[in-house]
């Protein structure tokens, strides 16, 4: 009899419910498409540090997760990441665990790091393929500003890899969850910065940016805040989220933190919009793993032309409305 497969652990970023709405919590859409991948390299496990009620199993387990570790401390949202990484190190030394995957995000890097260096290994960051090879898992991962893909694969210890979101489909594959609490001795390193105060983000009704399936970006060429207001409204009828670029969060046209490029976020949705965007280096380093590219600009030498599926050579303030109301023709 061959031996099971080793767990691959998912470090699950969950969205709490709103009591006010009545949405119950859930999970993000980048933790599901981890899930996807983990089932590529053996068999899926998730943890989840905090509350994990029966909604968030259910989801956990209609996606693959044939495990589900829960860590439900005050210590994991009391603090810094530091509790997390004890979280994760403490399963991974029950001995089951052959990878880890984190999102490619902040808080996910540097939890990835961290438990890296806490297990001896290494740790492949901005992942955006992952398949099972000989002696591991095998990542292709943007580098260098997103101008080159290399081919890398851990080759000590247990590889963790933060995966980027959108690098994967998310694809059901149920099973019955088995729930495993876990209880964790938290170093007393991990709790020097405690959490003081929280402030929620302005909820805009749109997707989170860096894991929107859809994104539309506007540039200079938006003209002023005012005029976001059309990027806004197709984002809106697709369904996606609104990013903008460094000239024109640096105008104070939008808010810096919708801004793509190599100083701001990275995103890799399937559709991205590059409306009025001229497309220098830094700005394409945030968006070029999008699975196609529209770009809409009055200059037809414009560098994103470059690196577009589709260009349109117009004023997006004429072209951006007649596309917002030929969708609302046919869904009509």
């Amino acid at each position: 009899m061959s031996d099971p497969a080793p767990q691959v652990l998912v470090l699950v970023e969950t969205v709490p419910a709103d009591p006010a709405t009545g949405r119950p919590a859930t999970v993000r859409r980048p933790s599901l498409e981890q899930l996807t991948v983990a089932r590529r390299l053996g068999t899926p496990a998730a943890l989840v540090c905090g509350p994990a009620d029966d909604d968030v199993v259910a989801v956990l387990g209609r996606h693959g997760a044939a495990t589900v570790y829960v860590v439900d401390a005050p210590e994991v949202g009391g603090y810094l990441v530091g509790p997390k990484v004890d979280a994760v190190t403490a399963v991974v030394a029950r001995g089951d665990v052959g990878c880890v995957l984190v999102t490619s995000n902040a808080e996910g890097k540097e939890v990835g790091g961290r438990v890296a260096v806490r297990l001896g290994s290494g740790i492949v960051t901005d992942a955006v393929d992952v398949q099972a090879g000989d002696g591991g898992p095998v990542v292709t991962q943007a580098v260098v500003a997103g101008q080159w893909l290399a081919t890398s694969q851990v080759v000590r210890g247990v590889p963790v890899i933060a995966v980027r979101p959108n690098a994967a489909p998310v694809e059901p594959a149920p099973v019955q969850a088995v729930v495993e609490k876990v209880d964790v001795t938290f170093a007393p390193a991990s709790l020097g910065a405690r959490v003081v105060t929280r402030t929620p983000r302005a909820a805009t009704g749109r997707p989170e940016l860096t894991a929107a399936p859809v994104v539309v970006a506007g540039g200079r060429g938006v003209g002023s805040a005012e005029g976001f207001a059309v990027v806004e409204a197709l984002a809106d009828a697709l369904g996606g989220a609104v990013g903008a670029s460094r000239a024109a969060t640096d105008e104070s046209w939008y808010g810096h933190q919708f801004q793509i490029g190599q100083t701001g976020k990275t995103v890799a949705p399937a559709l991205y919009v590059a409306a009025g965007i001229s497309g220098a280096i830094q700005h394409r380093a945030g968006m070029q793993s999008a699975r196609t590219v529209v770009a809409v600009n009055k200059d037809a030498k414009a560098p994103i032309f470059a690196l577009a599926d589709l260009g349109v050579v117009g004023d997006l303030h004429t072209l951006l409305p007649q596309v917002v109301a030929e969708i609302a023709r046919r869904r009509a």
